[in-house]
């Protein structure tokens, strides 16, 4: 059965939602990681540390993180900083 969303590969960047983590204090020298993006059909991209093992066994119940899928965390400010670039709808 196919799922009622698939990612786009194909699709580029659009813009970065927020401010980058160098501007945030997020990284050291150089703009690496983290950091959020709104993709040109509309979908988020968000890079962050994979900590799919580390949470793995304590998921709560309803969640789940299927075949190439990652949890992925990034920190809070970025998300804060990003909120005014995020549409209600």
């Amino acid at each position: 059965m196919p799922r009622p969303w698939e990612a786009d590969p194909t699709t580029g960047f659009r813009r970065r939602l927020g401010k980058s983590a160098l501007e945030l204090g997020n990284t050291t020298g150089d703009p690496t990681c983290p950091d959020i993006w709104e993709l040109d059909n509309g979908d988020i991209a968000v890079i962050g540390r994979d900590l799919t093992e580390q949470y793995s066994e304590r998921l709560p119940a309803d969640v789940s993180v299927g075949d190439g899928e990652r949890l992925v965390v990034l920190p809070r400010n970025m998300l804060i900083a990003a909120k005014p670039d995020i549409p209600d709808a």
